[in-house]
C-alpha cells in the first residue's frame, strides 16, 4: 500500500487540476491544470481530464473531487458547472472506464477536508471559489455531506453561493465581500461551535480582516492530500 500512487483530480468551476501522490501524501507529479471547458458537459470534462493526465507517471488508483452533490460516485447536482446534463451521471464509473483504474468520486470540499483537517474535535473546511463548499469532520472522520451552500442566508432567499460566491465577489468588490465573509463566519461559529475552521479556495487570499486563533487559511495544494486518504478510509 505504501508504494501505491494515486491520481488526484480536482474539478472546479474555473480549472481542472491534477497531480499524482503516494499514499503518504508525497507529490510525485507536479500540480497541473487546464481551464474547465465551456460548456462544462460531462463529455467535455472527461476529454479535458484525459488531456490533462496524458503523460503522467503510472498510478494505481484515482480520487476525484467534484463541485456538486455526489452519492456513491454518481453526480446528483452540479450548480457551478451550469448544465443539467450532470444529473445522475456516473462520473466515478466513467472516469474508471476512461483511465482504466479504480476510482472514487466525492464532493470536492469533502476531499479537501480529508486532506486538511488535523483529526482533533469538530472541524469544518470551507472553500471560497466559484461557489461555497463545505466539509464537516469529527475526530478525522468525514461526516455525511451537506449542500450547505444552498441554504438561504440572506433576503430574497439568497443562498451562500449567491451571497459570497465568485459572482458576488466580482460584483460587490473586496470590502463588501469581506463584510459578508465576516457575517458567514459568525453564522458558522454560532450554529456549529466548531473546534477549528479552515478556509480554502481561490478567494481565501482576499480575506483582509483578523481571524480567530482557531481559523486557518489553507491552500488547494494542501487539500489534494485528501485523495490518498479517501482510499485509506475505504480500507
Amino acid at each position: 500500500m505504501a508504494t501505491q500512487r494515486i491520481l488526484c483530480i480536482d474539478i472546479g468551476g474555473s480549472n481542472i487540476k491534477a497531480t499524482v501522490l503516494d499514499t503518504a501524501g508525497k507529490i510525485i507529479e507536479p500540480y497541473q491544470k487546464l481551464p474547465t471547458p465551456t460548456p462544462s458537459t460531462p463529455q467535455n470534462v472527461l476529454k479535458t481530464i484525459q488531456q490533462l493526465v496524458n503523460g503522467f507517471p503510472a498510478y494505481q488508483k484515482i480520487s476525484v473531487g467534484f463541485p456538486g452533490y455526489v452519492k456513491h460516485g454518481v453526480v446528483m447536482t452540479a450548480p457551478n458547472l451550469g448544465t443539467p446534463a450532470w444529473a445522475k451521471f456516473d462520473l466515478q464509473g466513467r472516469v474508471a472506464k476512461l483511465l482504466k483504474k479504480p476510482c472514487i468520486v466525492v464532493n470536492d470540499a469533502d476531499m479537501q477536508g480529508l486532506g486538511i483537517a488535523r483529526g482533533k474535535g469538530f472541524e469544518i473546511v470551507v472553500t471560497l471559489g466559484t461557489g461555497f463548499g463545505t466539509a464537516f469532520l469529527y475526530e478525522g472522520t468525514l461526516l455525511p455531506h451537506l449542500e450547505f451552500a444552498h441554504h438561504p442566508v440572506w433576503k430574497n432567499d439568497w443562498d451562500y453561493d449567491k451571497y459570497i460566491g465568485e459572482k458576488a465577489f466580482k460584483k460587490e468588490g473586496v470590502e463588501k465581500w469581506n463584510k459578508r465573509i465576516q457575517r458567514v463566519i459568525g453564522i458558522l461559529k454560532t450554529v456549529f461551535n466548531y473546534d477549528h475552521l479552515y478556509i480554502g479556495g481561490g478567494n481565501a487570499k482576499q480575506i483582509n480582516f483578523k481571524l480567530d486563533k482557531n481559523i486557518t487559511i489553507v491552500t488547494n495544494k494542501e487539500g489534494i492530500k485528501g485523495g490518498p486518504r479517501l482510499w485509506q478510509k475505504k480500507k
